[in-house]
């Protein structure tokens, strides 16, 4: 897990998360969420990139030829 906080952080309570998808063990990336526009014009929020129970179980199932990645972006 990665967290980054931009700003003062999060400070509404508000949640938005996105999957960016990658593939051959993420040698191949498909397009990266814009984390500002899932911020929705926010100046201070925090991103979090993490590795979910279901990412990890796709990824387990397609022997790492599917990687996805969840993207978090807390308001």
């Amino acid at each position: 897990m990665h967290k980054t906080v931009v700003g003062e952080g999060a400070q509404q309570g508000l949640n938005v998360k996105a999957t960016q998808h990658n593939f051959l063990g993420g040698l191949i990336s498909g397009k990266t969420p814009d984390t500002q526009l899932l911020a929705g014009g926010a100046k201070d929020y925090e991103v979090v990139i993490k590795h979910s129970f279901l990412d990890g179980l796709l990824s387990f199932i397609t022997s790492g030829i599917y990687n996805p990645t969840t993207i978090e972006v807390k308001r």
